[in-house]
């Protein structure tokens, strides 16, 4: 007699399907959670990025694109998101071409004078991907928001985003993507910097 026959016997179908389907998930997780790691992202960064901003939240403090951006991706740039382009040059490697992980860079406009930065979270096409951001609604983060490229030259130039379902809203200019890897210091583990964190007790 099967080990299936033999717990169906003892304890019944419904045993036996619970069991099946929690040894399908536990079958399920490594491979899920090694598609998280290999996409680009640190699911350590991204987990306490998030934390960062509820615990923000909780306290009624805002919540700013930047440090978003800064903790879950892992790129250690300071200062307003219009800037951030111009500090990666010589620091982090900088394209066109999206890649899961590196921050998308706005440029400043008349309407966005701070500019913005989102990470992201997953490329769908050559002219949409997923992005993981702070602040695009007001004191809020989004998370997997759909971006397209709407350039002409099809360069990643100009977007626009998915602010409401099923509606792209403006089109906005921006500079490039930047990667997380430091051109400078290639092998360095980016360290990031939580907020709401205690200074850091010893060992």
């Amino acid at each position: 007699m099967s080990v299936k026959h033999a717990l169906a016997k003892k304890f019944g179908i419904p045993f036996l399907l619970v069991g099946m389907l929690f040894a399908a998930g536990c079958a399920r997780a490594p491979a899920e959670l090694q598609t998280i790691s290999s996409a680009g992202i640190n699911p350590d960064l991204h987990a306490m990025a998030i934390q960062e901003v509820r615990a923000l939240q909780s306290k009624g403090a805002r919540v700013w694109c930047v440090p978003f951006a800064r903790n879950a991706s892992g790129v250690n740039i300071r200062g307003n998101a219009n800037t951030w382009w111009n500090q990666a040059k010589g620091q982090y490697a900088r394209g066109k071409e999206p890649a899961v992980g590196a921050v998308m860079a706005f440029k400043g406009t008349n309407r966005n004078p701070m500019g913005h930065v989102a990470v992201v979270s997953q490329v769908v096409s050559p002219r949409e991907v997923l992005v993981d951001h702070a602040n695009w609604k007001r004191n809020k983060i989004s998370l997997r928001m759909s971006v397209i490229d709407v350039s002409a030259g099809n360069d990643w130039s100009d977007v626009r985003l998915e602010s409401q379902a099923d509606s792209y809203g403006s089109v906005y200019p921006i500079n490039g993507f930047i990667y997380p890897e430091s051109t400078l210091h290639p092998n360095a583990a980016p360290q990031p910097v939580f907020a709401f964190m205690s200074t850091p007790t010893k060992p």
